[in-house]
């Protein structure tokens, strides 16, 4: 980090000079990148901007127009500033063109009451110069070594957070892009204090390069993504509700995920003393929230890349099989059995688990990888070898390889009840979550390869069927037979005559809903599901029995039915399962 003008001056061969800053006090925390004695009156084309430029004034013109034009130039070219030395060219004070002119340009502007040896405060500056740089270099070594560390050892976010809260000494946070803290790091801080009113105090904090510095926050940000797709980022905090100056002792050897000397930290004492005179974050501060966010991305590119290729392999096979009725069983034999699944002499159960909104995108998409996962974890639990992947955006397929011994039914329960508890847990821990449940089909369990595609394909229409019935009706899975009525009607939901049925029996009530905004065939659908329990279907659906019973007796008339005989409503109610069997799932 480069010397400021401040510091500067405070430096022994500086002082020596007795200086003083005639103009642009409040400008003492310009950066000096070099200093540079020259005595011309054209320097300012020798130079490349950040030097603290020393004279003692012998080759500067009387004129004040020309010295204004010497000063417009060093601050043309970006000079940190102009020292001048008393004693050979002016002896009383600096002329007054000379200082209005520094004025007018803010170039900073100091006397050296004293004569100085020049060649001693550019020796003591370079010398200053050069140790920063030699200290950004060790410092992004150290960075490269641990984050290099991290991630060959493919830590999590949160040890991958805490070691760079510990090389930074301030508190360190990354986000999801909802404003949700997946990890932090309080760094001495107080936690209650630092992610207080988090998600609005992060929502204010305007979107703005990959990485940048919030001056009201205090918090210097990076995002946090690869490929074009951005999903999180990361906050070192300087300010804010942590408090300036925040920081940690460095650990020392034997502490867990340092086990290095406090030398061997890439911030050294200075460092941690300027750190206490200003909250801005330093080059080397951009550097480490730069290599957190890249660690974190890799990391996430290797877990989600080893999954993919497990799962892209296992969904090849089950897809294949889905699709293609003439596919060669045993070219599937040998694909399951090289990833690991023995198929012969098994039995071999097949399973398609869906979601009852089964709505597309990206969410959707992150559930059926989530619930693939939780299957297979659910199935090494038994012992039970098991092909799963995706099938599409909205649901996954499996197939499990069970001994011959085993009983298909209690192990299913067993698996089909993990996942279940794992995913109502998950919607339990989350705020404002409220996503159905997703619904479990099974086939027949057969035997052979030959044999799979029939059950997959039973499977899949039980999930689908099982989809479209009441969220209340949950069951660890659903086979065709448990769905009975609903079952047969989700096979026919294509039929055209299935369809004429549905028109010709609810017709007239969904045009008659549709024209006036009112929902009798939710009146009727309760009435239906309760077996005529006229009493009980009021309950049902919020009404008084009497408006209840006035509004079928509405029904009857536009119907032109009778609801008490019995005939009408099996009719009726058949033409509501259908109808819904035809209409997404939730």
């Amino acid at each position: 980090m480069l010397p400021t003008l401040s510091e500067v001056l405070a430096l022994e061969a500086v002082r020596r000079g007795q200086p003083r800053v005639v103009v642009g006090a409040d400008r003492l925390s310009t950066p000096v990148r070099w200093v540079h004695a020259i005595e011309l009156a054209d320097a300012a084309r020798l130079l490349r901007g950040g030097e603290l430029v020393l004279t003692t004034g012998i080759a500067l013109p009387d004129d004040d127009e020309l010295l204004g034009g010497y000063v417009t130039e060093l601050a043309g070219i970006g000079a940190s500033g102009l020292a001048v030395e008393l004693g050979r060219r002016y002896t009383a004070g600096l002329p007054d063109g000379l200082v209005s002119a520094a004025g007018a340009q803010g170039l900073p502007l100091i006397v050296f009451e004293r004569e100085v040896a020049f060649v001693e405060i550019t020796e003591a500056v370079h010398a200053r110069i050069i140790d920063d740089q030699l200290e950004e270099l060790r410092t992004s070594a150290r960075l490269h070594e641990v984050f290099t560390d991290l991630a060959v050892a493919g830590a999590g976010p949160a040890e991958i957070i805490r070691q760079a809260s510990l090389l930074a000494g301030r508190p360190v946070i990354f986000t999801d892009l909802a404003h949700h803290v997946l990890a932090f790091e309080a760094a001495g801080a107080d936690p209650a204090r630092l992610l207080d009113r988090f998600e609005a105090r992060s929502r204010a904090v305007a979107p703005g390069p990959r990485t940048a510095y919030d001056e009201p926050s205090g918090w210097l940000v990076t995002t946090v993504g690869a490929r074009g797709e951005d999903w999180g980022r990361v906050i070192l905090v300087c300010g804010g509700p942590s408090g300036p100056g925040t920081h940690v002792t460095r650990p020392g050897a034997g502490e867990s995920g340092a086990d290095r000397p406090n030398t061997d930290r890439p911030n050294t004492d200075r460092a941690n003393a300027d750190r206490a005179n200003t909250d801005r974050p330093s080059p080397a501060d951009v550097v480490l929230v730069e290599r957190t966010a890249t660690t974190l991305a890799l990391g996430r590119l290797l877990t989600r890349q080893q999954e993919s290729l497990e799962r892209q392999a296992h969904s090849t096979v089950i897809s294949s099989i889905l699709a293609q009725s003439g596919a060669d069983p045993d070219e599937a034999a040998v694909r399951a059995r090289a990833l690991g699944v023995p198929v012969t002499g098994r039995q071999l159960v097949p399973v398609v688990i869906r979601f009852r909104d089964g709505s597309p995108g990206l969410g959707s998409q992150a559930r059926v990888l989530a619930i693939a996962d939780l299957l297979v974890t659910a199935c090494r639990a038994e012992r039970a070898p098991v092909l799963v992947g995706a099938l599409d955006e909205g649901s996954a397929g499996a197939l499990l390889s069970l001994s011959r011994g085993a009983d298909p039914d209690q192990v299913l329960t067993r698996v089909c009840q993990a996942v279940l508890r794992r995913i109502s847990a998950g919607r339990g821990a989350v705020r404002g979550t409220a996503l159905p449940g997703p619904v479990i089909g099974t086939g027949s369990v057969v035997t052979s390869m030959n044999e799979v595609r029939r059950a997959l394909l039973e499977a899949q229409q039980a999930a689908d069927a099982g989809a479209h019935g009441p969220p209340e009706d949950q069951r660890p899975f659903y086979r065709l037979a448990d769905l009975r009525l609903r079952g047969l009607l989700h096979l026919l939901a294509g039929d055209v005559r299935l369809t004429t049925f549905v028109e010709r029996e609810l017709g007239p009530l969904l045009a008659y809903d549709a024209g006036h905004g009112t929902d009798l065939m939710a009146v009727l659908a309760a009435y239906l599901a309760t077996g005529g329990n006229k009493a009980h279907a009021a309950t049902r659906a919020h009404l008084t029995r009497p408006t209840f019973y006035e509004r079928l007796r509405h029904i009857e008339r536009i119907l032109g039915v009778s609801l008490d005989a019995a005939e009408s409503r099996a009719s009726l109610h058949v033409a509501i399962l259908a109808l819904a069997s035809a209409r997404p799932a939730g």
